[in-house]
């Protein structure tokens, strides 16, 4: 077989598809009734912290429990319900999100530079306040 494609070119086209979410904007979404999902593993989420009122799903069965059509599901989610996933830098998670979409979760979507962005601004954020 023979692959004609790379990560990259794969994340492109995945990041194509979605309304991508800045770390400054992440409240103001939350607000508006987007919810978030951190799917870092646990020992990710020991070493760098936890996002304050995301749910936490591994990435191993994220859509088993999002997806509209799976018996599994977790979270109730409307079909165009904005849901944020958040990794650790914002790679796996805008892959998820592109999944999730061919799924039928037709708002998913990713935090830029994931939680590690998310992190510096917060901390940027408390510092100058």
């Amino acid at each position: 077989m023979i692959v004609d494609d790379t990560i990259d070119a794969l994340l492109e086209r995945a990041r194509g598809r979605l309304d991508r979410v800045s770390p400054p904007a992440l409240a103001s979404a939350v607000h508006d009734g987007a919810i978030v999902v951190d799917v870092r593993d646990t020992a990710q989420r020991m070493e760098q912290g936890e996002l304050p009122g995301a749910y936490v799903i591994d990435l191993t069965v994220l859509e088993w429990r999002l997806a509209p059509s799976s018996a599994s599901r977790s979270i109730d989610v409307s079909p165009d319900q904005r849901v944020i996933l958040v990794c650790s830098e914002g790679f796996s998670s805008s892959l998820a999100a592109a999944r999730l979409q061919s799924l039928g979760v037709s708002g998913a979507t990713d935090l830029v530079g994931g939680f590690k962005a998310w992190s510096a601004w917060n901390q940027e954020q408390h510092r100058g306040a």
